[in-house]
């Protein structure tokens, strides 16, 4: 009797562990990280070396079909809000090429804006961010310049961003 109910306790035990693990994975797309397509995909890494340009690493495979957010470094500072106006470094990236496109880093000054008048993969994205942190932005095309584009930007690109937050006010 008590080999069978150490059997019991341990499979519950195994059980408990795998929802546990399963409800981790999942909470993950429910905190506004997309995880579509990942076995697919490779999602670029950023460095996260604070104070300096960051590296980003080429992506593969088919983007996110959803705007897609990582805190790479999580600040400490004022919150961004959506009326925020901002002070930030950006490096942007193609997907598609995994080329970079343009870096606020290479003219040595930041940008400021209000946060109300770029696109709306950064009015949804930047929200939450403080001051300190960086974090990446994967916009879909829809999100960013869409079937347009604008400049170097090519038609239905996806974006990629890491952006550091300088200042809000």
């Amino acid at each position: 009797m008590k080999k069978s109910f150490r059997t019991v306790l341990a499979v519950a035990l195994v059980f408990t562990m795998v929802g546990a693990i399963f409800l981790g994975v999942t909470s993950m797309s429910d905190s506004g990280m997309s995880d579509s397509g990942s076995s697919a995909s490779a999602l670029p890494v950023v460095s996260a070396n604070a104070g300096e340009a960051p590296s980003i690493s080429a992506p593969s495979g088919t983007p996110p079909a959803e705007l897609t957010t990582s805190d790479v470094i999580v600040g400490t500072g004022a919150e961004v809000l959506p009326t925020s106006t901002l002070t930030v470094h950006y490096t942007l990236m193609a997907w598609s090429t995994g080329q970079i496109i343009e870096s606020s880093w290479d003219g040595g000054q930041p940008a400021t804006f209000p946060l109300a008048n770029v696109v709306e993969g950064w009015q949804k994205g930047l929200p939450g961010a403080k001051v300190g942190g960086r974090r990446l932005l994967i916009l879909p095309p829809e999100m960013g310049y869409g079937p347009a584009g604008s400049g170097p930007i090519g038609p239905n690109e996806t974006l990629i961003f890491a952006v550091d937050i300088i200042g809000v006010s």
